[in-house]
């Protein structure tokens, strides 16, 4: 069983940054991450594959976001600058144990394991 072990949510002003982190217990082909407003369906936001390729990101957080890898420790990590206010939403990390095709890291159901969410709140 793979465990995501996220961290780094919190309250930020508009404007501001943050960064995530999210170590998986094993090696993996491809993680990612996701994110859920209330009352919203869950979105897609970066993903980056240790096989090559990418990174992918929502379009939504294109320069603004930027995802990244540490090989070492099985780890990747967003960077979020410029935060506003529709940012706000519990963030999923996700990763994948196999590769798979660029045009499918958008969809969560290509992920095989999830982390438990981290709140990120951006406060106006």
């Amino acid at each position: 069983q793979v465990q995501l072990t996220e961290s780094g949510g919190g309250l930020v002003q508009v404007g501001g940054s943050l960064r995530l982190s999210c170590a998986a217990s094993r090696r993996m082909m491809l993680m990612g991450w996701f994110r859920q407003a209330p009352g919203k369906e869950r979105e897609f936001v970066s993903a980056l594959s240790w096989g090559g390729g990418g990174p992918a990101y929502g379009d939504s957080v294109k320069g603004r976001f930027t995802i990244s890898k540490d090989s070492a420790k099985n780890t990747v990590y967003l960077q979020m600058n410029n935060l506003n206010a529709e940012d706000t939403a519990v963030y999923y990390c996700a990763a994948r144990t196999q590769r798979v095709i660029f045009s499918y890291w958008r969809e969560s159901s290509q992920y095989d394991y999830w982390g438990q969410g981290t709140q990120v709140t951006v406060a106006s």
